[in-house]
C-alpha cells in the first residue's frame, strides 16, 4: 500500500506529461483554416481585378468613350483592337474597361445598401418585442414574394431608368433576402448564454445587438453580401439587355451585349467579350464566397 501511495505522488522536479498534448491539435487546425484554397485564390484574383478595373479602367482604356476607332464594324481580334470592334467600329476593350464602373460600381453600391439595411432591420427584429418581429417579418415575406425582375420592371416603368434609380431598385429588391438571413442568425444567437447574461446585467438592446450579436454573425453576413452582389450583377445586366438598364451614351456590360447582338451570326468578339466579363466576375465571386465559407469555418458554433 505504501508503494502504491508513493507512485501516485509525483517526485519533486518531475514534470507531468499528460497535460502537454492537450492543445497540440488546435494550431494545426487553425493553420489549415487560414490557408485559402486554390479556387479561392482564383476567385479573389478575378474579383480584385474587376474591382481595380472599375476604378482605373477608364484611365487605362486605349480609346476615349464613344470614339470611332476603326472603319470596320464587328472586326475580329487584332493588335490594334484585342477584343475587336462593335457595330459602330468602336474599340471593345475600351468599352468593357469603361463599362466596368457601371456594372461593378452599381452592383457594389446596391449590394452594400441591401445587405446593410437588411442586416440592421434583421437585428432590430431579433432584439425587439414579438409584435415588432412579427410585423417586420410579415412585411418582408410579402415583399420577397414579388420576383426581383418584375419589381424592377414595374419600378422602372413608374420612375424611369437612371443610375441612382437602378441602384435603389436593385437594393430594394434584395433587402428582404438580407433581412431574413440576418434575422435568422440573430434569433439563434439571442438564445445563447452570453446574450442571456448581457440581458440579465440590464444591458440595452442596442448594446446587445451591436456588441454581443453582430460580431458573431459577421462572417455569414459577408458571405450573403457576396451572393447579393452576384444576384444584382445579373439583375442589372438583364435589365440592360432588355434596354431598361444603363442608358446611352453610357453602357454597362449588359448593354454591350444587347448593342452587338447583330454580330452573333458572325461570331464577333463584340458579343463574346462582355459575356465573358460578366461570367468571370460572377464565377470569381462565387469561388471566393465558397472559399471564405470554409476558411471561416461557418456552422461550428456561435462564437465565430
Amino acid at each position: 500500500m505504501n508503494r502504491s501511495a508513493r507512485s501516485s505522488i509525483p517526485h519533486p522536479g518531475t514534470q507531468i506529461q499528460d497535460e502537454a498534448p492537450l492543445d497540440t491539435a488546435k494550431p494545426s487546425r487553425r493553420g489549415r483554416r487560414r490557408r485559402m484554397s486554390l479556387f479561392g485564390k482564383i476567385g479573389l484574383a478575378l474579383v480584385g481585378f474587376w474591382l481595380l478595373m472599375a476604378v482605373f479602367g477608364p484611365m487605362l482604356a486605349p480609346y476615349k468613350e464613344g470614339a470611332l476607332a476603326s472603319p470596320f464594324s464587328f472586326a475580329s481580334y487584332s493588335a490594334a483592337h484585342p477584343f475587336g470592334t462593335d457595330y459602330l467600329g468602336r474599340d471593345m476593350l475600351s468599352r468593357i474597361l469603361i463599362g466596368a464602373r457601371y456594372t461593378v460600381g452599381l452592383a457594389l453600391g446596391a449590394a452594400v445598401l441591401a445587405s446593410g439595411i437588411g442586416t440592421c432591420l434583421g437585428l432590430v427584429a431579433a432584439v425587439s418585442a414579438r409584435w415588432v418581429d412579427e410585423a417586420m417579418s410579415r412585411f418582408f415575406d410579402a415583399l420577397i414574394s414579388i420576383p426581383s425582375k418584375v419589381l424592377a420592371l414595374v419600378a422602372i416603368a413608374a420612375f424611369g431608368s437612371s443610375i441612382p434609380m437602378l441602384t435603389i431598385i436593385a437594393a430594394v429588391a434584395y433587402i428582404p433576402g438580407a433581412f431574413r438571413i440576418s434575422r435568422s442568425l440573430a434569433v439563434n444567437l439571442m438564445t445563447l448564454e452570453y446574450v442571456l447574461v448581457a440581458r440579465a446585467r440590464g444591458e440595452r438592446l442596442f448594446y446587445i445587438a451591436r456588441v454581443e450579436v453582430l460580431p458573431n454573425m459577421i462572417h455569414p453576413v459577408l458571405a450573403d453580401f457576396g451572393l447579393r452582389f452576384v444576384f444584382i450583377v445579373l439583375l442589372l445586366s438583364g435589365l440592360s439587355f432588355l434596354g431598361l438598364g444603363v442608358q446611352p451614351p453610357n453602357a454597362d456590360w449588359g448593354s454591350l451585349v444587347r448593342e452587338n447582338i447583330g454580330g452573333l451570326s458572325q461570331a464577333a468578339p463584340a458579343v463574346l467579350m462582355p459575356s465573358i466579363a460578366i461570367a468571370t466576375l460572377t464565377v470569381g465571386m462565387n469561388l471566393l464566397i465558397d472559399s471564405l465559407r470554409r476558411h471561416a469555418g461557418f456552422g461550428q458554433g456561435g462564437s465565430k
